[in-house]
């Protein structure tokens, strides 16, 4: 008998509980711990999440900008997240939608949901037979919640790391994260986690909207790998601004975000020779030539991509040119 169905047994449930508008595959029992929160300063939507279960962010976060975030976990319904979504997104309100859908679900019991919405109306539910330690948090802008954990103070120390946490919605949010684990997490110990923020209103291209998308599906430290990747992401953030300045001719600016980045990955060859090949095209070749000589020093590869982007227009069609930022390698 398959695992999920014999919890299902012991608890007096069968599989029926679960919504039939979701695929079979998904359906599974993700205990976890997360936060859905909305910052106040910038309208800014966020969730997060870790538990001992593989790609736990393929199926709790939720989130779309200038609508709402929302969390579905312990014996999960992902439809919470679809429909939760799509019902703020008709105008209703984030405690609304999470009543209406748990007022259909007879599986109401084992059900752990957050829901927050883009004017930061906030509501939670834990099921009366959700795995212990279980329980939430709803805060000012924030909720946060916990099942299957090693000891009850897993969820009030989320909210205490939330409200005293500095920095934006994603840094907030990892530091609930970090709480829940310090304080004991998941009794069955960790494996993946996952981040996503989104912005305060949607430009209509999702894909503009996602401040942070992040997962971790398999590790043995998930919070340390998630905060590994929300720094590089920042880096990534702030080379995409600096290619935008670029296009505006808004140069200071350009090297501003291009430095920034470089600083918080300084190991990063890729955002080191694009921030050279921009002083090229900004005539500043003197400057940019202490930069390529690090890539080249970290891969020769990088030499043999220089002069195909003169071929493309991305560098200046000049073989004597070429030749002095190539002749940077050395021999």
């Amino acid at each position: 008998m398959p695992a999920m169905r014999r919890i299902l047994i012991a608890l007096g449930l069968s599989a029926v509980v679960f919504s039939t508008a979701v695929p079979a595959g998904p359906l599974r029992p993700v205990h976890t711990f997360s936060i859905v929160a909305r910052d106040p300063a910038t309208g800014e939507l966020g969730v997060a999440v870790q538990s001992h279960w593989f790609s736990v962010g393929s199926v709790v976060p939720w989130a779309e900008a200038g609508v709402g975030a929302v969390a579905t976990q312990s014996f999960v319904d992902p439809s919470y997240g679809r429909n939760g979504l799509e019902m703020m997104r008709s105008g209703r309100s984030a405690p609304d939608a999470l009543k209406s859908l748990l007022a259909k679900d007879d599986g109401r019991d084992v059900r752990q949901a957050a829901m927050i919405d883009a004017q930061g109306r906030v509501d939670a539910w834990t099921g009366a037979r959700d795995i212990p330690a279980a329980g939430h948090i709803v805060g000012a802008n924030y909720s946060v919640q916990a099942n299957l954990m090693l000891n009850a103070t897993v969820w009030p120390a989320m909210s205490k790391a939330f409200e005293r946490a500095t920095g934006d919605l994603a840094e907030r949010m990892l530091a609930a994260l970090d709480a829940a684990q310090t304080a004991g997490g998941d009794i069955r110990g960790r494996q993946s986690a996952a981040l996503v923020v989104v912005a305060a209103q949607s430009t209509g291209e999702p894909w503009k909207d996602r401040r942070f998308d992040l997962r971790v599906d398999d590790s043995p430290q998930p919070l340390r790998e998630l905060r590994r990747l929300v720094t590089l992401q920042r880096a990534y953030n702030h080379m995409n601004a600096g290619d935008l300045a670029v296009e505006t001719k808004d140069n200071g600016g350009a090297l501003r975000e291009y430095g920034a980045a470089e600083r918080l990955v300084p190991s990063s060859a890729e955002m080191i020779y694009w921030h050279a090949v921009a002083l090229v095209n900004m005539q500043r070749v003197d400057e940019a030539l202490p930069l390529f000589r690090k890539v080249f020093a970290m891969d020769r590869n990088w030499i043999t991509l220089t002069p195909r982007l003169a071929t493309v227009g991305l560098l200046p069609d000049d073989p004597k040119l070429i030749a002095r930022i190539t002749g940077a390698g050395g021999k």
